[in-house]
């Protein structure tokens, strides 16, 4: 497997931010979701999901970077068939911890532990990868691996919730519920649907990065919502009632008369999904016809009305 560093195209030194960022950016290009039915797409998100789960883990990356394990993940180096051969993984002679004074500098015997075989049976079952066995033979319990994965979600979903399918790194796809009111970058835990437990431990977790595409006329202001919405010089001086798109629907706004651009009304409710919910300010926009209003030029012409908009800054 290729070099988490380079597939995540960050230095050795990058701080976790950077990392992060750089994951973010490779997992929306190369996300499934958006090359459907393209393997190559597929193995690539798995690539650097599988990069990301070592270096987002600052033991996994110590571990890496020391060379402890590999770009997979697994111990590096170690083969059980090279057992007591000479140069052996450990650097020792015939054995392969050395001995008591050995060649390898490790000084270990079965006698320096209690039970004797046991210790060995320890550390052989640690340098497998496999977890300790306990005193008699068994082996205890290990957590499943955590894997992380990445979606994009419209703002109206991260608003009000929903369900997103994601592709993990082993290459399953799975249906993953999106919290209402989850902001753009923060991480989604799904506890038990990461890699299986070993001995009757419990499954690992998905860590789900979510990223929220922004919205052509809303914008998130905490748990509430702020939006501008155009309306007609008649609509700002008559006033009126005027449709507006809600996360939930389309609900009919009352703009008062004399009305101006600026004037923000709020609908209260009809914010982020929170508890409680937050509200919907609305902030008028008075917007003149694209074409020229042949009856309103007209009747300003004919005006007597004499209000200057800039005394008041003067």
């Amino acid at each position: 497997m290729k070099d988490p560093y380079e597939v995540l195209g960050v230095a050795k030194t990058a701080s976790e931010a950077e990392i992060k960022k750089a994951f973010r950016t490779l997992a929306k290009k190369h996300h499934p979701d958006k090359h459907q039915g393209d393997t190559a797409a597929q193995k690539k998100f798995q690539e650097i999901s599988g990069a990301y789960d070592i270096l987002s883990d600052a033991e996994k990356r110590a571990q890496y970077d020391a060379g402890a394990i590999g770009a997979d993940g697994n111990p590096r180096g170690f083969d059980p068939r090279s057992g007591f051969r000479q140069g052996n993984p450990f650097g020792g002679g015939a054995n392969p911890f050395g001995g008591r004074g050995g060649p390898g500098g490790f000084h270990f015997s079965f006698d320096d532990q209690p039970g004797g075989a046991a210790g060995f049976e320890d550390i052989f079952a640690d340098l497998m990868g496999g977890g300790r066995r306990a005193r008699g033979g068994a082996r205890a319990a290990t957590k499943g691996e955590d894997f992380s994965a990445a979606v994009t979600v419209s703002f109206d979903e991260a608003a009000i919730g929903g369900t997103r399918r994601v592709v993990l790194q082993n290459g399953e796809q799975i249906d993953v519920k999106i919290p209402a009111g989850v902001k753009d970058g923060q991480t989604v835990r799904v506890k038990g649907r990461g890699g299986a437990g070993r001995n009757g431990a419990a499954n690992g977790d998905i860590l789900l990065t979510v990223s929220v595409a922004p919205h052509p006329s809303k914008t998130r202001d905490g748990n509430d919502i702020r939006m501008d919405l155009p309306v007609s010089l008649k609509e700002a001086v008559l006033g009126g009632k005027v449709p507006v798109e809600t996360l939930t629907g389309t609900v009919s706004l009352t703009v008062p008369p004399n009305a101006n651009t600026g004037t923000t009304l709020r609908l209260k409710g009809k914010g982020i999904a929170s508890s409680p919910p937050g509200d919907l300010y609305v902030r008028l926009v008075v917007v003149l016809p694209d074409k020229p209003d042949e009856s309103l030029k007209d009747f300003l012409q004919g005006w007597q009305g004499n209000y200057d908009p800039r005394a008041k800054n003067r």
